[in-house]
């Protein structure tokens, strides 16, 4: 089924109450995780002009690439390792202005300059994956972001 999105706003907080429902409107009946996480990064990627947008999935103690929009990406991040694996540790959304100033950041892409990484977690409340997007301009997220997209995780839980 083909879907398209519809999404409006003069600003970013405007932009994700748009983007919102038809986001978790996307993954709700679908019974598959990738294609859940697939159309999302899409949805999300195309919403927002980021540098990439993308899943790590926990595997094997360790975080594997899932589903993503944008640039190559590294494929195995270690636990407590770089922005990923260090909000995989703290079970908390990680904002990070600066990548570079961020120890022990793993630059997957040069062109990233601002990240934000935000736990999913299943039904137990078990970090399952992790959202991960990169911008190539310092600063890009901040509470808005972390609001919207945490909603967005939460609504992941079923398929995990």
């Amino acid at each position: 089924m083909a879907e398209q999105l519809i999404i409006h706003g003069a600003d970013k907080q405007e932009r994700y109450q748009t983007l919102l429902p038809q986001a978790l409107a996307l993954i709700e009946s679908e019974t598959d995780q990738i294609a859940a996480l697939a159309n999302l990064c899409a949805a999300l990627h195309s919403s927002f002009d980021w540098l990439w947008t993308g899943f790590y999935l926990v595997k094997d103690k360790q975080l594997v690439l899932g589903p993503f929009q944008g640039p190559i990406a590294c494929t195995r991040i270690p636990f407590g390792k770089g922005v990923c694996g260090s909000a995989w540790q703290a079970e908390k959304t990680l904002v990070v202005d600066d990548v570079d100033a961020f120890p022990g950041h793993i630059a997957c892409s040069s062109s990233a300059r601002s990240e934000i990484v935000v736990p999913v977690r299943n039904a137990a409340g078990e970090v399952v994956a992790v959202l991960d997007v990169d911008s190539s301009e310092p600063a890009s997220f901040d509470a808005v972001d972390a609001e919207y997209l945490e909603r967005i995780a939460a609504g992941l839980a079923r398929l995990f």
